[in-house]
């Protein structure tokens, strides 16, 4: 586990080297039994003190889930959860298809606001963790935080295997 400057950040590491390798085979190889060995990793560094109460995976736009069969961040939140003895629930749901942010310029992003919506009949009265499996540019993890938190969500803490 490495330590990093945002305070409510839990992260493998870089996306370089064996976690580059390990999140690729995961998505595009279908090496699901990854998800179970990288979520309970993820798992010994979220602090105690955050009291997480339930891990939210951000979705997939439902064509690209179809299209891959799975959601990768789904598999790793049911890990988390599971280790960390909370429900993994499925607060969140795309409400419009955006383009892969990691593939674009800085010119070229789209605004994420409005691109996710929270449900709060999912969401406990404690904190959550969202869990995605890479941090890039950071807007998908804030547009689902923004949703999460207008939904009631009183703090909502972040893990990924890399960034």
């Amino acid at each position: 586990m490495r330590a990093h400057p945002e305070p409510h950040l839990v992260t493998l590491g870089p996306y370089s080297g064996v976690r580059r390798r390990a999140v690729r085979e995961l998505k595009f190889a279908q090496a699901r039994d990854l998800a179970r060995i990288l979520g309970e990793a993820l798992a010994t560094g979220v602090p105690a003190d955050w009291n997480v109460q339930a891990v939210i995976p951000v979705p997939l736009h439902p064509g690209r889930q179809r299209q891959r069969g799975f959601n990768q961040a789904e598999l790793l939140g049911r890990a988390l959860a599971c280790a960390l003895a909370v429900p993994c629930v499925p607060a969140l749901t795309r409400t419009r298809a955006t383009a892969q942010q990691a593939r674009r310029h800085a010119a070229q992003r789209e605004d994420l606001h409005g691109a996710f919506r929270a449900h709060e009949g999912f969401l406990p009265s404690g904190p959550v963790l969202l869990i995605d499996d890479v941090l890039t540019t950071g807007h998908t993890a804030q547009a689902c935080q923004d949703a999460l938190k207008q939904a009631g969500a009183p703090q909502v803490y972040v893990a990924v295997v890399a960034r």
